[in-house]
């Protein structure tokens, strides 16, 4: 939860903080949403809401590709790790050696781990009396051997998980009984939710239950987490053995049958990540009306960044172009692929084909989310239904069970040993931390929370924690800043992110009010100033073609902020708050619009800038390549394979997307403007 007490050392003005982030008040009151579970009421409520950061993308020793990589952290200590307490990761040499603890708690995560496999990882790990434990495969996977740990996850990967064929079974389900073993893995799981989950009246921590949906046909992603808003949930994940490979509506059709109309108290939601890795396969026009309907309910938020880049947008610098865009800010932790076999890298060699660079011609429109919204407006038109209205989060997709561990200068790897410490440099160098997922809502309850996410009340950031708020309205005040009673009216007289604003014959421009405060930090990691605050709009013409334009509505993005070369600690200034009340210029009542809002930070060091300078390389440097060579060899006497540090000397000029700093940002759900009633 957002520490209130940061916000007297900033230099704001009193009345606009108070306004951002309201006081507490009593939980003697009405709630404005229905309980559905047991649990004391919240001490700490708000009904202007408070942004609560989490992480929603989760995995633990119960995924293969998690246990495969020496990581052996379950469920329950993933959630100890969410909240603030310390575990035990696995090192270069799949030992459990490293130290790891976030710097600040979550204030809500979910284990998500893979639906597929859950209940053969357990036959092949927990119990050696069950005959299919020893089978070959299973001990392949239990193996510290580092090639036949990636020996057993390519057997793994190839039961149908990234293949191209049919699902398939282990053998070892022949020899035991998987469909018992996956009912006490998913007993594990809500178990540990249950144990994590503060029901008094502190709400110091929310879990939710969740698991991750995983179709890849040809490692094109498909992924979805399946969250549930409470404890009431479906008797076993729902994977791509009972839907089939290609065929996530079926998710859907599942979804509603088991929880939604189950008449149990049910209530889920599914969340995309990782279009960019989709292949153009993740958001397809849906093929009859209900899928379209499905998709708008089951589907509100999608995850806009994580460690394997983020979707937002895409330009190449190389290139000089961008996917349908002319944003330049769109280079934002990319990868050069369009599938999974982004993450195939050993000993700093990339070992598929599949892995290689997709050209700015040939990467697929829809992998980018930016271009999806814009899609969704024309599908609108046409249809009458515009199945793409998602809102954003972020997490990380940790595979090390080290949920929010987004943390730049606290980042140690995502996968285990896969990329722990010179690996992560040598292997995942276009990896990144990920990021989080922030909620605004009126307390840290499970219904709150979930509530928040259905509303759309959320957004993204790449790892930092600013606050944001994003309202849109004809009748916002234009002096809105300076009011005691910002927020109340924002919400009287306007809709938050995530809301829709209705059309009509005499419908005015509107406005739209931008704040933002900076991550506050803690001791001995200070939050970085914003550099500004950018509306991102999308419309429809009069002849069906999409449009977008990036406007900076506060802040400067010639500040002459920048990092110190030697140390990259921060240099200049930037604001510790902006605030602006922004009217579209170019409004037009009828065309049907979309806007949400960037805010990006005063540029700091990458995580992949700090490890290499911790190693004595220096990106910075003119003799890089030398120092990398004396670090690579020093690391090859202590065991090390192939060129460890080489990338640390990649030039940014000659890539199209890489950079040693960073801009860390925040990205809102859209407020979609709707102008069919104006016709």
């Amino acid at each position: 939860m957002v520490d209130l007490r940061w916000i007297g050392a900033l230099a704001c003005a009193a009345l606009c903080v108070a306004s951002l982030l309201s006081p507490s008040v009593s939980r003697a009151r009405d709630l404005p949403f229905e309980r559905s579970e047991t649990r004391e009421p919240c001490n700490d409520h708000d009904p202007l809401r408070r942004p609560f950061f989490g992480d929603l993308h989760v995995h633990t020793s119960l995924s293969f590709d998690s246990y495969i990589s020496s990581q052996r952290n379950d469920p329950a200590a993933a959630y100890r790790y969410a909240r603030g307490e310390a575990i035990l990761l696995p090192d270069e040499d799949g030992e459990p050696r490293v130290r790891a603890q976030i710097q600040r708690p979550l204030d809500f995560a979910s284990v998500t781990d893979h639906s597929e496999y859950l209940g053969q990882i357990n036959i092949c790990t927990i119990d050696p009396w069950k005959l299919g434990y020893w089978w070959p495969h299973c001990v392949m996977t239990r193996a510290s051997h580092f090639w036949t740990q990636l020996l057993a996850a390519s057997w793994w990967t190839s039961l149908g998980v990234m293949g191209g064929g049919s699902i398939d079974h282990s053998f070892a389900c022949t020899l035991s009984d998987c469909e018992e073993a996956e009912s006490e893995a998913w007993e594990q799981i809500q178990a540990a939710a249950e144990a994590a989950y503060d029901r008094s009246s502190d709400c110091r921590f929310t879990s939710f239950v969740g698991y991750e949906y995983t179709d890849a046909p040809d490692a094109f992603n498909m992924h979805r987490n399946v969250i549930f808003r409470n404890e009431k949930v479906v008797p076993k994940p729902i994977s791509t053995y009972e839907t089939g490979s290609y065929n996530f509506p079926k998710l859907w059709t599942l979804l509603r049958r088991d929880c939604i109309d189950a008449g149990q108290g049910c209530d889920v939601l599914a969340i995309p990540h990782n279009p960019n890795l989709a292949g153009g396969l993740m958001f397809r026009d849906p093929e009859t009306a209900e899928e379209a309907s499905d998709r708008v309910f089951f589907e509100p938020l999608v995850e806009l960044t994580q460690h394997k880049a983020s979707s937002e947008c895409r330009f190449d610098r190389l290139a000089g172009r961008g996917l349908d865009t002319e944003d330049e800010l769109c280079d934002f932790e990319q990868v050069v692929a369009d599938n999974l076999s982004m993450l195939g890298s050993v000993h700093g060699e990339v070992r598929t084909e599949q892995a290689a660079p997709v050209p700015i011609d040939r990467f697929a429109r829809r992998n980018m989310v930016r271009n999806v919204l814009k899609d969704g407006l024309a599908l609108g038109r046409k249809t009458g239904t515009n199945p793409f209205t998602m809102g954003f989060i972020g997490s990380t997709d940790t595979h090390s069970a080290t949920p929010g561990g987004a943390e730049e200068d606290n980042y140690l790897g995502h996968l285990g040993r896969r990329d722990a410490g010179y690996r992560n440099v040598q292997d995942h160098f276009f990896s990144n931390p990920g990021g989080h997922a922030v909620v605004w809502a009126e307390e840290n309850s499970r219904d709150a929370i979930f509530l928040g996410m259905r509303r759309k009340e959320t957004y993204a950031t790449s790892g930092t924690r600013p606050v944001v708020r994003f309202f849109g309205g004809a009748d916002l005040d234009p002096a809105a800043c300076g009011s005691p009673r910002m927020v109340a009216e924002a919400y009287e007289r306007g809709t938050p992110m995530g809301g829709r604003l209705i059309g009509g014959p005499e419908a005015g421009a509107p406005r739209f009010l931008v704040s933002a405060l900076k991550d506050p930090g803690i001791e001995g990691h200070p939050g970085t100033d914003l550099q500004r605050a950018q509306i991102i709009k999308g419309w429809i013409d009069a002849e069906g073609r999409t449009h977008e334009r990036v406007v900076d509505v506060a802040g400067d993005a010639n500040n002459g902020a920048s990092v110190d070369p030697e140390t990259c600690t921060p240099t200049g200034s930037g604001a510790a708050e902006l605030c602006v009340v922004w009217t579209d210029p170019d409004f037009d009542a009828s065309q049907d619009a979309f806007y949400y809002l960037r805010v990006l930070e005063n540029p700091t060091c990458r995580w992949s800038t700090l490890q290499c300078q911790a190693a004595g390389v220096n990106p910075f440097a003119e003799d890089c390549e030398e120092q990398a060579a004396v670090q690579t060899a020093a690391a090859q006497e202590r065991g090390a394979v192939g060129d460890v540090y080489g990338r640390c000397c990649l030039a940014e000029e000659e890539e199209p997307f890489y950079k040693p700093t960073l801009q860390e940002r925040a990205w809102t759900s859209p407020i979609w403007y709707d102008a069919r009633a104006a016709e």
